[in-house]
């Protein structure tokens, strides 16, 4: 039940505070004056979306906030929107909460027909949902549900099996042709980037031992005299100036000593440092020319070979073992259409009987809005194919409001004044929660004389179950109502208000006479409906 609603600074309204009795609130007013918005305040609080310019004209934020009783405790729900983001916060009792949690509630709380649940009324599928609504077992629709899934996730991993099977079955000669060129070679991991270094290393070798033996013939010469000669020389000549110049022995005595370093030098270089172990070169020279072979051959880096030779084995060990995937598909295919034929066979006349049930629960809530007594509703159920040779019902609601007329779709013969009752009549048979609140936006559209006293008899006995809040433009709903609130624009200074006020006893009156047409003729409406309501 709802029991207090505040709304501020939404569209034209600054600042408005309703409270709700049980059984029938009715909204009025002129047309425009602002009525719809209380409904999108509420609907907005329940999940809807509305957009920044929603915001009233100079304010930060539009804030909604209701207090709803379910099971006998209290239940805050408080959304804002923000004029600069487009955002909007959701608080249910103070505590911060996501848009989705309260949807979920939305059921619970709110019952929303309008014009354009007439037009929902009018599609089959909707259609086929209330009438499933009352089925005894209804896990049987998510189970036939769940199971079409997985059929169809069985036939799509199957036909991606298939098409994958045909794409490598035309390049299995070719995969088995690089196959067979890489296990020849049998490149490993590594292996290039290992004798790269070998072959590296012994270079470096070579290249020292050429330097040691380019070191020794400076020292000893070769065609001429090396190094150690002319230093030999040079010493006897420095030794020889010296006996004659003291001065010069010091560079003599050098001169030797040099010579005898370069002697001991001379030994060292005849053992040139070799590696522990000298690989076969030519072996390793030969492995490298066959592993670039194969990357021409290929046109791939040795990475990418050894990537394709792992794909090449998945895909022909794919190529082998697709037939028994596919069987084995083709078997889960057949064991879960078993259980949905099992689950259909059960549905299918839990639908019909529910259906049937339904629809004689329907006409005798139509009977009562004021259609004839030989008004039928006939569920119609068309079996069609959910898998091949899998049949379910397709079920749409058929109905003859007059007598000698044939059973039509609803879209092919119902007036607007007809969905309206229809609409009603559906939410009396429609098992809702029991503390939702019933909103009914103009559901009297296309409906009076005689008639209109049925559906205002028909809506008086639902408030007595359930509370209501109703938009009407006619004084015989209103003047039904527990509370009477109206509706009205204002216009102070520069600015343009809607504002919303319970009706005391005269202004009730007074509305009433207003909707009946004013004058003398609207005195005399309101007075006779007020008197029948208080002889009631």
């Amino acid at each position: 039940m709802l029991e207090h609603l505040r709304i501020r600074n939404l569209a034209l309204i600054e600042d408005m505070e309703l409270d709700f009795a049980q059984g029938m609130n009715v909204l009025t007013g002129e047309t425009g004056a602002g009525k719809s918005f209380v409904l999108k305040a509420l609907g907005f609080l329940l999940g809807d979306r509305l957009a920044a310019d929603m915001v009233r004209p100079g304010a930060e934020r539009a804030q909604v906030e209701a207090l709803f009783v379910r099971d006998g405790e209290d239940c805050i729900i408080r959304r804002e929107l923000l004029a600069e983001s487009g955002r909007s916060r959701l608080y249910v009792n103070d505590s911060l909460r996501s848009q989705d949690s309260v949807r979920q509630l939305r059921d619970e709380l709110l019952v929303h027909t309008s014009q354009h649940g007439q037009q929902q009324l009018l599609q089959p599928a909707f259609q086929a949902r209330l009438m499933e609504s009352a089925l005894p077992e209804p896990a049987l629709l998510r189970e036939r549900d769940e199971l079409l899934a997985a059929l169809r996730d069985v036939a799509a991993r199957r036909e991606d099996l298939r098409r994958r099977q045909a794409g490598l079955a035309d390049k299995r000669d070719v995969l088995e042709m690089q196959q067979q060129e890489i296990d020849r070679v049998a490149p490993e991991e590594g292996e290039e980037d290992r004798l790269e270094a070998i072959r590296a290393q012994a270079r470096a070798a070579e290249q020292a031992r050429d330097q040691y033996e380019e070191a020794l013939a400076l020292l000893h010469g070769e065609d001429e005299a090396g190094l150690l000669d002319l230093l030999g020389r040079f010493e006897k000549l420095l030794q020889h100036m010296a006996r004659q110049n003291e001065d010069l022995q010091a560079d003599a005595d050098a001169v030797a000593a040099l010579r005898q370093q370069l002697a001991h030098l001379s030994g060292v270089l005849r053992r040139p440092p070799l590696p522990d172990d000298v690989p076969d070169m030519d072996s390793v020279e030969e492995r490298l020319y066959e592993l670039a072979q194969l990357k021409r051959k290929l046109r791939r880096s040795m990475d990418e070979i050894l990537d394709l030779r792992q794909e090449i084995e998945e895909n022909l060990s794919f190529l082998d073992a697709c037939a028994l995937d596919i069987s084995a598909l083709d078997k889960e295919e057949a064991r879960l259409a078993g259980e949905l034929r099992q689950v259909l066979a059960r549905l299918r006349p839990q639908r019909q009987e529910a259906a049937g049930d339904f629809a004689r629960r329907l006409e005798a809530e139509l009977r009562e809005l004021g259609f004839s007594e030989q008004v039928r509703v006939l569920p119609e159920c068309v079996p069609h194919e959910i898998w091949p040779g899998l049949e379910d019902d397709r079920v749409r609601i058929l109905w003859a409001p007059n007598p000698g007329q044939p059973p039509q779709p609803l879209d092919r013969i119902a007036s607007g004044g007809e969905l309206s009752r229809f609409l009603l009549a559906l939410v009396s048979v429609r098992p809702k929660a029991e503390s939702a609140t019933f909103i009914f936006d103009e559901v009297d559209a296309g409906v009076g004389g005689m008639t209109l006293n049925k559906l205002a008899d028909k809506l008086a006995r639902l408030a007595e179950q359930r509370q209501m809040l109703l938009i009407t433009h006619w004084p015989q709903l209103a003047a039904r109502a527990q509370r009477h609130f109206q509706v009205s624009k204002q216009i102070r200074g520069n600015s343009t208000f809607t504002t919303c006020l319970p009706l005391d006893a005269a202004a009730r009156h007074a509305e009433l006479a207003r909707m009946a047409g004013g004058g003398a003729q609207g005195e005399a409406v309101a007075s006779s409906l007020e008197g029948t309501q208080t002889r009631a």
